[in-house]
């Protein structure tokens, strides 16, 4: 994952201490470069202690910050004094970037309260975000008011302003894949192209006859194909798996890979079933883990909202994601459940893995015609979980999430599994249920709710809701 590069706009005002500015500017970007971030800003040759108080600093700041627009994920606003409000809101409009802003303040210390060390950032950052307000543009705020740029909790505001920053950048000219139509008797995985388009996300099809040709005319000999079959076998155990399985799921594998980068997709759905074992004879579940590993999001059962999830939270986190069921209860235990499927979970989610044979869709087209499926317990830890829909009746996006642990729980099953510990675990369903959402959801192995959140709430317009539990 490439690193998020911030603007730093440092706020001033002239009768509070300038040695504040100085200093200030010079911790914050020590405390943004801790966190892993690229920052662009004014120098001190350019400005005043390289900070921003008048409409000609907002003017250098906002020129500075056009010229590397294409580089800027998000904007710091950080006040070691006071700081001039139009300062700061000048510089957003006239720089005119669409990215997310995170205001901070600089605590001041009790026992240094005279004019010449005093800063009244606890202030400033009221008439500050005031402004902001009043020009219509967006920003997040730091979880304690004022926070020292070295602090434990700012550094955690950081991880999740990140995680915002790329969530809002990504999804914007995100381009999902349906490879197939969804499964006929899946009402719950239809959605509105359109809807998505307006939000930014477009969709790519392909039918499976297309795919199968070109499958088709792919040969066995081919160094692309050999080069994939390694790669699997290197991927995860395939004893029992037969010669002629793997070599099948080796060409669709290069087909499909093809396909990805020829389109330039970020993430792909999957018709899994059950066309694909009655005419192809594989499950394409080995060849999507292995996308998913690779950062690049694939949901089955055409489930392309839910693959939306899936790249948010890769986006969010810089790791894979996956998409399970909610599946069981966990015995009478009311905030514990079954994450499940059968399954395409990337390699990173499991403790261990192997490939197998598809259980539930060998009674159906039989043994032979479905090996490929990834086998294994989730690992156990916190995860954050996201669903995503396209709401038709109000033209508009929607999705919840929240933060949960998967246990070291075992159960006795098949497919790809975890027992998931929710706090109001009963809330959250009654949620799901009551909102007609899916009964997909997305995970990821971190936490990454809080600036999930923000993006598609704040800097999205999305229609989402934060389950605290």
């Amino acid at each position: 994952m490439s690193k998020t590069t911030v603007g730093l706009i440092v706020g001033n005002r002239g009768f509070f201490p300038d040695a504040l500015c100085r200093e200030g500017r010079e911790r914050m970007i020590k405390a943004l470069k801790k966190a892993g971030f690229n920052v662009v800003a004014l120098s001190p040759k350019e400005t005043k202690h390289g900070s921003v108080e008048t409409r000609a600093d907002a003017r250098k700041c906002a020129d500075l910050f056009k010229r590397r627009a294409d580089r800027i994920d998000g904007v710091v606003v950080t006040l070691p004094n006071f700081g001039d409000e139009r300062g700061v809101a000048d510089t957003l409009k006239m720089a005119g970037l669409k990215v997310p802003v995170l205001v901070h303040a600089f605590p001041d210390e009790a026992d240094r309260m005279t004019s010449k060390h005093r800063g009244d950032a606890f202030c400033g950052k009221m008439s500050v975000c005031n402004n902001l307000s009043q020009y219509g543009i967006a920003y997040s705020l730091t979880s304690l008011h004022t926070a020292a740029p070295e602090s434990e909790s700012f550094q955690g505001d950081l991880q999740q302003f990140g995680a915002c920053c790329r969530v809002v950048g990504g999804l914007d000219g995100a381009r999902v894949g349906a490879i197939g139509a969804r499964p006929a008797a899946f009402n719950t995985v239809r959605y509105s192209e359109k809807i998505l388009e307006s939000a930014g996300i477009s969709v790519e099809t392909i039918d499976l006859y297309d795919l199968f040709g070109r499958v088709e005319r792919l040969g066995s000999g081919a160094p692309s194909v050999k080069a994939k079959l390694k790669a699997i076998k290197a991927y995860t155990a395939t004893t029992g798996v037969p010669a002629a399985s793997l070599l099948k799921m080796a060409k669709l594998g290069v087909v499909v890979d093809e396909w990805v980068a020829d389109q330039d997709l970020s993430a792909t759905a999957v018709q899994c079933w059950t066309a694909m074992e009655e005419y192809f004879g594989v499950v394409p579940c080995t060849i999507m883990s292995m996308l998913s590993d690779a950062l690049n999001p694939s949901a089955c059962e055409v489930d392309v909202t839910g693959a939306v999830a899936m790249l948010a939270l890769r986006l969010a986190s810089g790791s894979p994601s996956a998409l399970l069921d909610w599946n069981n209860n966990y015995g009478d235990d009311p905030d514990a459940c079954v994450l499940f499927h059968c399954s395409n979970l990337p390699k990173s989610v499991f403790t261990e893995m192997k490939m197998d044979y598809q259980e539930i869709i060998a009674a159906a087209v039989g043994k032979e015609n479905s090996f490929g499926t990834c086998v294994g317990p989730i690992a156990k830890g916190p995860f954050t979980f996201l669903r995503v829909s396209t709401n038709d009746d109000f033209g508009s996006m929607r999705a919840y999430v929240g933060e949960g642990e998967i246990t070291d729980d075992r159960i006795d099953t098949f497919g790809g599994y975890g027992v998931a510990r929710i706090a109001d675990l009963q809330g959250l369903l009654r949620f799901i249920c009551e909102n007609g959402f899916e009964h997909h959801v997305a995970m990821n192995r971190a936490l990454v709710a809080e600036g999930v959140y923000e993006a598609l709430a704040k800097y999205l317009s999305w229609d989402i809701y934060f389950h605290e539990g």
